[in-house]
């Protein structure tokens, strides 16, 4: 996007001068308002220097607008050109990074290349056929990407009304199964209920029969805690009979409740 702002005449800006910039020289890399661009117009060494009004620097892109003549790393001007690397090398660069690379030539040679008509308008071609290719695939993809849309809607509807179905099955099938359960359950519970209400009268007896040891054994005579033993160990007894009946019996069976529900 072509920038806006308005650019100052560098040679004033170093005076402390703020003159608006009418020329740009791409060489030079330097803002000229009319007065400075005058005596860089004629100078011998500078009265070649290719140069264009700030409204048509603006008109380039950002990107174009930051790209130098000069070395970053050295702040000297490109003069050479490194096919390796596919790079514009200064001097200084051929020491520091390039020594090994054999293919150097003259930058200028490169930029004059550049410039051919043929070499742009075959870039420009390749460009446009790149820019159709994605056109063309952008307008394929967003029909299918319409179509897919259509063909989901129909997808919902049809997934919706199967739902429906599954429903009203699954909720009938779910009445029988919590029916059966409630029933077998309630039988289950009934019969495990009787069974812990015998055992806990059993172990009443046996709490009741502890305290009266207890005590029996604190302030009975030897006849009493001899024949208190007899009956504590008959009572003890028959509660161990008990309890051996029950685990002989299938009474501490686990009985689950479970549903097996076929796939």
């Amino acid at each position: 996007m072509a920038s806006s702002v308005n650019h100052v005449c560098t040679i004033c800006q170093d005076d402390r001068v703020s003159n608006e910039a009418v020329t740009w020289c791409s060489e030079c890399e330097v803002f000229f308002c009319e007065y400075c661009g005058k005596p860089h117009g004629r100078s011998r060494l500078s009265k070649n220097h290719r140069t264009m009004s700030v409204r048509d620097y603006q008109k380039l892109p950002s990107l174009m607008q930051k790209i130098s003549s000069q070395c970053k790393d050295h702040k000297k001007k490109f003069e050479l050109y490194c096919s390796f690397h596919a790079c514009p090398c200064c001097v200084q660069c051929i020491t520091d990074k390039h020594q090994k690379c054999q293919n150097m030539k003259p930058l200028s040679d490169i930029l004059k290349q550049v410039k051919l008509s043929a070499s742009i308008e075959i870039f420009e071609k390749d460009l446009n056929d790149v820019k159709e290719n994605l056109d063309n695939a952008i307008k394929y993809l967003k029909s299918r990407i319409s179509t897919s849309n259509i063909q989901k809607t129909k997808a919902v509807e049809e997934i919706r009304s199967m739902r429906k179905s599954i429903d009203d099955y699954i909720n009938a099938l779910e009445r029988h199964i919590l029916d059966d359960l409630e029933s077998k359950h309630s039988k289950l519970k009934s019969n495990m209920s009787a069974l812990v209400q015998q055992m806990e009268q059993r172990a009443s007896q046996l709490n009741e029969m502890q305290s009266q040891f207890t005590k029996m054994t604190q302030y009975a005579s030897e006849l009493q805690i001899y024949i208190g033993l007899r009956e504590i160990e008959s009572m003890s007894s028959r509660a161990a009979n008990f309890v051996e009946d029950l685990q002989h019996g299938d009474h501490f069976d686990k009985k689950n409740l479970e549903v097996d529900i076929s796939s």
